[in-house]
């Protein structure tokens, strides 16, 4: 699905946010496999947090029309057993939900899970009776899923969280991911400058002052934190939450200071 995604996100732009549904079908005769199942895409899309509408004869990517003040932003941060998600699984998940710069919500759970190595409770300091009687995954994916709907999916370092939580979806029958995602490492290199870009290290050059690192709610909390310096430094015409995403993976330009630091 995330082939399918990344071809309607790159039509929609090239078509101003609208795909009318021949277009949206010509994406589908792409993937063969799929296409006789057109409609039902379209709600597995939306299911999977792809933020895809239909309205007056043409597909919509919302996001491409959303201003950043009416944008959710899901801010998240997982703790795992392992690098990988085929021989380890999430035993932590943090998320704050984010809009127009305020919490609106927020979602912290263990993880059910049977192993986990000492070096990972050194680090963390989650021990195995924190597991124990946890939520199991199932149960945890399924109210993440719902928690986060088709809002961006941020963290810092994205792409690590972003592939772990696609597996264990997939893993547990709920599918994949398809939420668009931003990465606030990327952002904060293309707004402000510091010598290192690691959550730790901003954690204490922006004076956010988190106390405890490495576990799940609080580093979502810090990456919101480090969210909000970065929208602070943000060029005047970044209006739409389409144009944050392709301006956080643009070419860096000159460097920005910090405002308000």
């Amino acid at each position: 699905m995330q082939k399918i995604c990344n071809e309607l996100t790159q039509s929609f732009r090239k078509h101003h946010g609208l795909l009318s549904v021949e277009k949206y079908r010509k994406i589908l005769r792409r993937f063969p496999q799929m296409y006789d199942e057109e409609e039902t895409i379209f709600f597995l899309l939306q299911a999977m947090g792809y933020p895809i509408d239909f309205h007056q004869d043409n597909y919509i990517l919302k996001s491409y029309f959303t201003p950043l003040k009416r944008q959710k932003f899901c801010v998240i941060d997982i703790e795992t057993n392992g690098s990988k998600p085929e021989n380890s699984q999430i035993i932590e998940v943090g998320a704050v939900m984010i809009e127009d710069g305020k919490i609106i919500d927020k979602f912290s759970t263990f993880v059910r899970c049977n192993m986990i190595p000492e070096y990972i409770t050194k680090v963390t300091g989650i021990q195995h009776k924190d597991l124990r009687k946890a939520p199991t995954k199932l149960q945890v994916l399924s109210k993440l899923r719902e928690f986060m709907s088709d809002s961006i999916f941020v963290a810092h370092n994205a792409n690590f969280d972003y592939s772990f939580l696609d597996s264990s979806f997939a893993q547990v029958g709920l599918g994949g991911m398809c939420n668009q995602k931003l990465c606030t490492i990327d952002l904060a290199h293309r707004t402000f400058e510091a010598e290192r870009y690691g959550l730790a290290y901003l954690n204490d050059f922006l004076e956010i002052n988190t106390p405890i690192l490495h576990r799940a709610y609080n580093d979502a909390l810090t990456t919101s934190k480090v969210l909000a310096h970065e929208f602070d430094n943000l060029p005047m015409e970044i209006n739409s939450t389409d144009e944050l995403l392709r301006f956080s993976i643009a070419p860096k330009k000159e460097p920005r200071e910090i405002k308000n630091k």
